[in-house]
């Protein structure tokens, strides 16, 4: 089962810690969801999910300032049985001395955020749901190409690097190089990461490591990117027939998402930023309702149609 450190969530988040005495190195989220424990705070714990991390916004924090001091000891006591994942508090609220010294106690981290209750719970989780979703490492390059998650896949040697590097050359931006994290956020999306410890290079032969955020710029790279093109690239073959008109899309699955793939053949003279640029170009054009192979085969029809007529 994926999990995430709470140490990581506080960093990401910007989360002061209310808490310091509680260690944090053996604490984990591991579910996605979230929960904001108004029936809780009443005393009703039926259903209760103790894995969420749990949410304070004003509402609730205007509810605990009303609950007279015995009710809430009781309610703090029953909460922080549960073992839950932590407590955070949204607009900077403030929880009161008895629920700070309990938490301590029974080891439970509570933290605070500036950011709005919705605001903030919005964001955590789609963090969350991209850092737990299912995930696999692929051997491949992954670029941003005008806003397209470009997946550059092949053999090693074939020149997927160089040709990523020659994309942020011409003001793309780099994901990943060599190793992708693919995550199956949703259904219909992948998201692809870098691993840390690769993230921002790119490994070329007879050069070594090169830094691309250090060499052109933050503008040059992103942390993460839908994948939503898969080209591979591959030796050119004179006996293997090559799609030349692009009627009928071909599919690569990950994680049991289906992504549209382009085999692209490699020889000397083949420039393959312009046709990575190219196909990225061409997929969003298909998105947007307009196919250029569709629009030929019509106009072969029309042209058939006038002949026949005459």
């Amino acid at each position: 089962m994926s999990k995430i450190a709470i140490q990581k969530v506080v960093e990401k988040m910007d989360l002061k810690n209310l808490t310091p005495d509680v260690g944090l190195a053996d604490k984990y989220v591991e579910v996605p969801d979230i929960n904001r424990p108004a029936l809780q705070l009443t005393g009703f714990f039926d259903h209760f999910d103790a894995e969420r991390v749990q949410i304070i916004g004003y509402v609730e924090y205007t509810f605990l300032e009303q609950m007279d001091p015995e009710t809430k000891h009781k309610v703090y006591d029953t909460l922080l049985d549960y073992k839950i994942p932590c407590i955070i508090f949204c607009r900077d609220l403030r929880p009161d001395d008895e629920l700070l010294e309990k938490a301590a106690r029974m080891d439970v981290p509570i933290f605070s955020t500036q950011m709005k209750t919705s605001v903030f719970t919005a964001e955590l989780i789609r963090w969350l749901n991209v850092q737990l979703a299912p995930c696999i490492s692929i051997h491949g390059v992954l670029v941003d190409v005008y806003g397209v998650g470009v997946l550059i896949m092949g053999e090693s040697g074939i020149g997927k690097s160089e040709a990523a590097l020659e994309l942020v050359r011409r003001g793309h931006r780099l994901v990943s190089d060599d190793v992708v994290e693919i995550r199956k956020v949703s259904d219909d999306t992948l998201v692809g990461t870098a691993p840390d410890i690769t993230k921002h290079l790119i490994e070329l032969r007879g050069i070594g490591i090169v830094d691309v955020r250090m060499l052109y710029g933050v503008q040059s790279v992103r942390e993460t990117q839908n994948i939503e093109l898969v080209i591979t690239l591959e030796d050119w073959d004179r006996e293997k027939k090559y799609d030349r008109l692009g009627m009928e899309e071909e599919y690569t699955e990950f994680l049991g998402n289906k992504v549209v793939c382009h085999q692209l053949p490699i020889r000397p003279g083949r420039n393959l930023s312009i046709i990575v640029e190219t196909a990225a170009i061409n997929y969003r054009q298909k998105k947007m309702g307009y196919n250029a192979a569709e629009e030929l085969y019509k106009r072969v029809q029309r042209n058939l149609a006038r002949k026949s007529d005459d």
